[in-house]
């Protein structure tokens, strides 16, 4: 084909039209994608579909990552950009094929269902550990979800993001809102839970929990397991201490990596305080008493484990920047909002 051909060259009107169709939409957009703690969960019997139900509290840290997609014009292709923050305190290998990291995935995805391209530039700073049970890869999709639907104004309901966003993970569509919320089934039924104000110290070992083999080891351990989601309630109404999370995983994520136990009861000793285990693992996490307590837990723990850890709490995920301001129509947080205060005599 000849170079002059228009596959080749834009007439002076086609590029007055992609500019002016820059200048008339947003630009960057801002968001930030929160670890999810799991304040409580029980798990049931591994079921005839191979699955596994759970009832679970779940909530959003102040700790997470930072993801921020620009407005390519309309005939160029997406570009991706995922490394570590400079805050990061555990880094791994960024080795994964591009095409299968989950805020690259739910990109994707939307553009599938939209049946339209979405040309962006995404820059992903990673703080959460990858395979931490934090949920930071589906984090990552939910804010790449909540970031598409601010940049080219979708103005899609959160509703739908959380529906079409199960198939990517069973934490995804949590994280589309964030916040707080009972989560059942495989993931997929969301119910708004009381926001607490919970103070945290996550200490992060350099420990492997694959999911799959946590969840065989649960079914070893526990082949006649029940859910109880009656616990899981309970406690989500209830003003968190730091015996109250319990987490059905935690044995088996311990089974699976001895070296998690060992370290969970070292992580104790020092705080005097139970230690718990977030999701499949290998996160570790303690409930304190005020934001000074944590900031000294932390510190004491990475002086004498010379583990990362870091000071954080439970907290709405914050609303998108778009061109520098605060999204003015957020998709609204999976909460109550209510803070719950201890009784007098607790």
């Amino acid at each position: 084909m000849p170079k002059n051909s228009v596959l080749h060259r834009k007439s002076p009107r086609h590029i007055e039209a992609l500019q002016g169709y820059a200048l008339r939409m947003h630009s960057v957009v801002r968001a930030f994608s929160p670890a999810k703690i799991n304040l409580a969960l029980s798990v049931g019997a591994l079921d005839a579909g191979g699955m596994h139900e759970i009832a679970s509290w779940m909530a959003t840290c102040e700790f997470g990552d930072e993801l921020e997609i620009k407005r390519l014009l309309p005939d160029r292709m997406s570009r991706f950009s995922i490394d570590w923050h400079s805050e990061a305190r555990r880094r791994t290998e960024v080795d994964w094929p591009i095409r299968k990291d989950l805020a690259v995935r739910a990109h994707a995805l939307l553009e599938q269902r939209l049946g339209k391209n979405l040309p962006i530039q995404l820059r992903l700073q990673k703080r959460i550990p990858v395979g931490g049970g934090l949920g930071g890869g589906s984090s990552n999709a939910a804010a790449m979800l909540r970031a598409l639907d601010a940049l080219f104004d979708l103005h899609l309901r959160a509703e739908y993001l959380e529906a079409i966003s199960s198939e990517l993970g069973s934490d995804v569509p949590f994280l589309v809102r964030g916040g707080s919320a009972i989560v059942e089934g495989t993931g997929e039924l969301l119910e708004p839970a009381p926001l607490q104000n919970v103070h945290l110290v996550l200490v992060f070992p350099e420990v492997q929990c694959p999911t799959g083999a946590v969840y065989r080891a649960f079914d070893a351990l526990y082949p006649a397991a029940r859910l109880d989601r009656d616990r899981v309630r309970a406690i989500a109404v209830d003003f968190v201490r730091a015996d109250t999370p319990f987490n059905d995983l935690a044995e088996a994520a311990c089974r699976v990596a001895p070296t998690l136990g060992e370290l969970r009861a070292k992580v104790a000793a020092i705080a005097e305080l139970p230690v718990h285990v977030s999701g499949s693992g290998s996160t570790l996490f303690v409930v304190c008493d005020s934001a000074l307590h944590a900031e000294a837990l932390a510190g004491a723990i990475e002086m004498r484990l010379h583990l990362p850890a870091v000071a954080t709490r439970t907290a709405p995920t914050m609303v998108e920047e778009i061109d520098g301001e605060p999204r003015a129509s957020p998709l609204g947080h999976m909460s109550l909002l209510e803070e719950i205060e201890p009784d007098d005599d607790r």
